[in-house]
């Protein structure tokens, strides 16, 4: 039996980094940009914009999607891929929030 402790950690500590761990593969953060810079649904093959295989490329949607930053529709054999800007905002002030504290804890000491 695997023993986690994750739990030792607060739940903005743990949802945080379960934020980073989806942000930290290439491919993820390249379809957040084809689907930013669309601003509109995508349906159809995203594939097409990356160099990777549809199987790939599916797989790193269905982890976005997971984590709620993207959010889809299926229509028929198509599926209609957003950015969810509700939660995208959520994850981009709690990244803020940690890179600004990281950035004063160190101010004028002199390191």
């Amino acid at each position: 039996m695997t023993y986690t402790k994750a739990t030792a950690f607060d739940t903005e500590q743990q949802e945080l980094a379960r934020l980073a761990k989806v942000l930290s593969h290439p491919a993820r953060i390249a379809i957040l940009q084809h689907l930013a810079q669309a601003k509109s649904c995508i349906s159809g093959d995203i594939s097409s914009a990356l160099p990777l295989s549809r199987t790939t490329v599916s797989q790193h949607l269905q982890e976005l999607k997971n984590a709620n930053l993207i959010q889809g529709e299926i229509d028929g054999l198509t599926v209609c891929y957003c950015i969810n800007v509700e939660e995208f905002n959520k994850a981009k002030a709690s990244l803020e929030q940690f890179f600004g504290n990281i950035s004063d804890c160190c101010s004028g000491c002199g390191c």
